[in-house]
């Protein structure tokens, strides 16, 4: 027993200070005996209207970063979470690597990253081609196809939303989620990826799924099934996707 509301494990959660979905999303699976500790990263200046700003958004997600790292430790978790993404995708394939060796390095603890959690998904659901779609400006856009390029992926399509903010993220509406979904389901498509973890999207996934008869893979629910199936837990979560339903 890990403690009495974590009877089977506490996961550590590393979220953006303007991120108000992935805590929502992970205590919405009402998992038994698993429990969540978020830190954040304080975000000061959450604008991300264009290339420049966004790289100066990783900025001081790289400045915080170790202090939430930091607090979380405190209270004793099992595995740390990254609830944001953009940070994992960048440098391709080494450069997720490279993140998650000096995360274990500084925590000691096995790691589950968006960007590993997106390739492991794919490979557990048999899909190559893909599309993808972000709430990120252009720059960041290119890290995300340049890593599922390099993970052996052939990827159709990328739309960024270009959000003007981290926290404008949040504010996006279902019906504008739709309409990106069935601009980038193509019939040589086999799934259609989100990344972005503050972007409201587990649900509606889950919803366009049974539309479109393909896999469509919310990061957060992407993030949470690898958390569980490398913890050696098996718990099916309705609501979330194929992946956590099945896989």
């Amino acid at each position: 027993m890990t403690n009495i509301v974590g009877t089977r494990a506490v996961f550590g959660v590393i979220v953006p200070s303007t991120n108000t979905v992935v805590e929502h999303d992970y205590w919405r699976a009402a998992l038994p005996g698993i429990s969540f500790r978020a830190g954040s990263m304080y975000i000061p200046n959450p604008a991300m209207g264009d290339d420049d700003d966004f790289g100066n958004l990783l900025g001081q997600i790289r400045a915080s970063l170790d202090t939430a790292v930091r607090d979380v430790l405190t209270a004793e978790p099992d595995r740390m979470v990254m609830g944001m993404s953009a940070e994992t995708f960048w440098g391709g394939v080494a450069g997720n690597a490279d993140f998650e060796r000096r995360l274990r390095t500084r925590t000691g603890l096995p790691v589950t990253t968006g960007a590993s959690s997106c390739r492991a998904a794919l490979h557990a659901l048999g899909c190559r081609r893909i599309s993808v779609f972000s709430p990120y400006q252009p720059v960041a856009d290119r890290e995300v196809g340049r890593f599922f390029t390099e993970a052996g992926f052939d990827v159709a399509a990328i739309t960024g939303l270009r959000c003007p903010t981290a926290t404008d993220i949040a504010k996006v509406a279902p019906d504008r989620l739709r309409t990106v979904v069935a601009e980038l389901d193509r019939p040589d498509v086999d799934a259609v990826v989100q990344v972005g973890t503050n972007l409201s999207f587990v649900g509606l996934a889950d919803e366009l799924e049974a539309q479109l008869g393909k896999p469509v893979i919310a990061i957060n629910a992407a993030t949470l099934w690898h958390a569980l199936r490398a913890h050696g837990f098996g718990d099916q979560v309705a609501g979330f996707g194929t992946l956590l339903r099945a896989h």
